[in-house]
């Protein structure tokens, strides 16, 4: 059995409109420890699947040393494309084809340093820490202090300029 710390994050994005404005939430769990840390960011034009994914990849940015990782998500897109190892087939193929592979890049290095388990839970379905990233990520959606998605160009494109 591992001696590292571990951590639990879950995860939501959410898109208005979808592409609209969009936002991440985030929570972070340390076991044993009653203390958590929350992030949220909302963006001015982006898609539910790109929230999803960059709340995933900005989760696992926070992690500074070994840990233990498990994400929850309710989104199939990023549990599956793990789980079901899409994700090995995208990158063979060096993501030709590949809905947001600016962001399945990023997410695919942190992937490979921290190796967190991906777990799949229903939303909105009284998961506690879930339903507190859906209020973030929709309350982050809605604010004033959007960012642009530089990735997302809304014109069937792949690839940022």
């Amino acid at each position: 059995m591992s001696q590292n710390k571990q951590v639990h994050i879950y995860t939501d994005g959410s898109a208005r409109g979808n592409p609209g404005p969009g936002g991440f939430g985030i929570v972070m769990l340390l076991v044993g420890d009653t203390r958590r840390r929350e992030i949220a960011q909302g963006y001015q034009h982006t898609t539910n699947n790109r929230m999803e994914l960059l709340a995933v990849i900005v989760a696992l940015q926070q992690i500074k040393e070994p840990c233990d990782i498990t994400c929850y998500t309710d989104s199939r897109y990023v549990s599956d494309a793990v789980n079901k190892n899409w994700l090995k087939g995208w990158e063979k193929k060096n993501f030709a084809k590949t809905k947001n592979p600016d962001l399945w890049i990023q997410f695919l290095k942190l992937y490979k340093q921290h190796a967190p388990a991906m777990v799949w839970v229903k939303g909105h379905a009284d998961n506690k820490w879930n339903e507190r990233c859906d209020v973030l990520a929709t309350t982050a959606a809605q604010g004033n202090q959007l960012l642009e998605d530089k990735g997302y160009m809304g014109t069937g494109s792949l690839f940022a300029s």
